[in-house]
């Protein structure tokens, strides 16, 4: 089972541009069935109740985002984990892209 977030009612912004994630011996990790480079994304999501940083990982062409920029998450997905005592939930995305901000209108 997939569990996805809904982001369409939060603001996202990029709060570190995206490096990439690496294994123990700082080689860049690649996604297991097709090969493609993984990206990792720090991102601050805010709404009504407050907000959280939070890091998504991509895989593909680096995001091209900036500090600062707002953005939008295609496919966000929440993947809980546990390894050696410790637990926590991971973030992917299939794409993190510059948000369309509607133009102002006029008076």
């Amino acid at each position: 089972m997939k569990l996805y977030v809904d982001t369409s009612n939060k603001q996202v912004t990029v709060s570190k541009e995206s490096v990439e994630k690496t294994d123990q011996n700082g080689r860049q990790k690649t996604e297991r069935d097709t090969g493609r480079p993984m990206w990792s994304t720090q991102v601050f999501i805010l709404d009504e109740d407050g907000g959280e940083v939070i890091t998504v990982t991509t895989a593909g062409i680096r995001p091209e985002v900036k500090v600062g920029q707002i953005v939008t998450l295609s496919k966000l997905e929440a993947l809980p984990w546990s390894t050696n005592g410790r637990s926590g939930v991971a973030f992917r995305a299939t794409e993190i892209k510059s948000a369309t901000v509607p133009a102002a209108k006029s008076a």
